[in-house]
């Protein structure tokens, strides 16, 4: 449902949008309603871009850009602005370094990454957060984390690492069901070439050693080859550059991988988890 106050909260991207969709649809003579039907949307839907009442969804991004676009791409180069918009405040910097990192190291320490999340995890993680958001921004951000998983079709690949706390996969989100496809969708994952899963056991503390006790972190590689640390705590954001500060999370995150179960055994429990294994 359109809202009021996406007019006051759309970003320049959105604007630009719906400013060059208009002039191209009077240019062409067209009314709302006829270019909707040609997108496969109402004159409603198209009247909700143009005034920002509703900014354009990633998929009528794609159909203007057919209908619109005259191979110029401006819709298409859009889509990854648009999106970016939408993600929270704090994110929008670090989503395009994900999307374009040459590689990642990933620690999780109280859910799934966001990265390897299946839809119905991600749904309930979002939709269960507080204070509570309203459907349309809960169903508008699972979309988008979605979308990140783009990443892993990417040419040229990237190289991703992560680690799970163990809590992790045996503290249900959203149910039984949705924890079984999570854990397939991880084991999933982790036969990836371009993936390393790893999973840090709950009994790492034993020997008085845990790594991991600070949080979660990402360090990110560039494609210049730049090295990034980014944190995330209490939904604020910190992106790091300084190499001295870069290097001591390079370690602790060498530390955790080094305090994980391997690669196969982390696949062996995952599978357990999710009953493809006695």
């Amino acid at each position: 449902m359109a809202r009021a106050q996406n007019k006051e909260t759309a970003g320049p991207a959105a604007k630009m949008i719906a400013g060059v969709a208009r002039r191209a649809r009077i240019r062409k003579g067209w009314t709302q309603e006829y270019l909707g039907t040609q997108l496969g949307y109402s004159g409603a839907a198209v009247s909700a871009m143009e005034t920002l009442a509703q900014p354009a969804s990633d998929e009528m991004l794609v159909e203007l850009e057919r209908v619109l676009g005259d191979n110029m791409g401006i819709f298409e180069e859009a889509r990854l602005y648009v999106r970016l918009e939408k993600y929270p405040r704090q994110f929008q910097n670090y989503a395009l370094l994900e999307q374009t990192a040459v590689s990642l190291r990933l620690y999780a320490a109280v859910v799934v990454h966001g990265l390897f999340q299946t839809e119905a995890y991600a749904r309930a993680l979002i939709g269960g957060s507080y204070p509570p958001l309203p459907d349309q921004r809960v169903q508008e951000l699972v979309e988008n984390r979605m979308v990140r998983k783009a990443l892993f079709e990417r040419e040229p690949t990237a190289l991703i690492e992560v680690v799970l706390e163990e809590a992790i996969l045996t503290r249900t989100i959203g149910g039984s069901e949705v924890m079984r496809d999570q854990m397939r969708h991880l084991a999933e994952c982790a036969r990836r070439r371009n993936v390393t899963l790893q999973v840090l056991p709950l009994d790492c503390g034993l020997s008085g050693e845990h790594a991991g006790v600070y949080g979660d972190v990402s360090l990110v590689e560039t494609p210049e080859h730049d090295h990034l640390v980014y944190l995330e705590p209490q939904n604020e954001s910190l992106l790091i550059s300084d190499p001295d500060e870069v290097s001591t999370y390079a370690q602790r995150y060498a530390k955790i991988r080094s305090q994980a179960l391997g690669p196969r055994e982390s696949l062996d429990l995952i599978e357990r988890l999710a009953g493809e294994r006695e």
